[in-house]
């Protein structure tokens, strides 16, 4: 798929799935495997920004990463690495990625005229 621009929302999303987390510290994190989910930062590119997101921890040791907002270019391949304050938790490779905010967009779209369909049946414009 090539995109129309840089910035087509077909390029952003904001979930992702890394296979089996290396943690440095602790295996992993207490606070992750106590609540089951945890809110750090990450980044996926040497050098970006970090990323505020959320972590959901899998039976199989496996995160899945939801962003408070939606990142450019996440890659299959690419991998995640986690942060605490200045505390780098561990990394994981990108496996799988969410649906793109186009696609999320675009179903969204379509629910919204599917339930016009349904109202324009029961009230028939007059």
């Amino acid at each position: 798929f090539k995109a129309p621009s840089r910035d087509h929302p077909a390029l952003y999303r904001d979930l992702l799935r890394t296979n089996r987390v290396h943690w440095i510290a602790e295996e992993p994190p207490a606070e992750l495997v106590r609540e089951k989910m945890m809110e750090c930062h990450l980044r996926f590119r040497h050098q970006m920004a970090l990323v505020s997101c959320v972590l959901t921890l899998n039976q199989d040791g496996s995160v899945w990463v939801t962003l408070v907002k939606p990142e450019r270019a996440i890659t299959p391949g690419q991998f995640a690495v986690f942060y605490k304050g200045d505390e780098c938790l561990g990394s994981g490779k990108i496996l799988r990625i969410g649906p793109s905010v186009y696609t999320l967009q675009q179903g969204k779209n379509r629910e919204e005229s599917a339930k016009k369909e349904e109202i324009d049946k029961i009230e028939p414009a007059t």
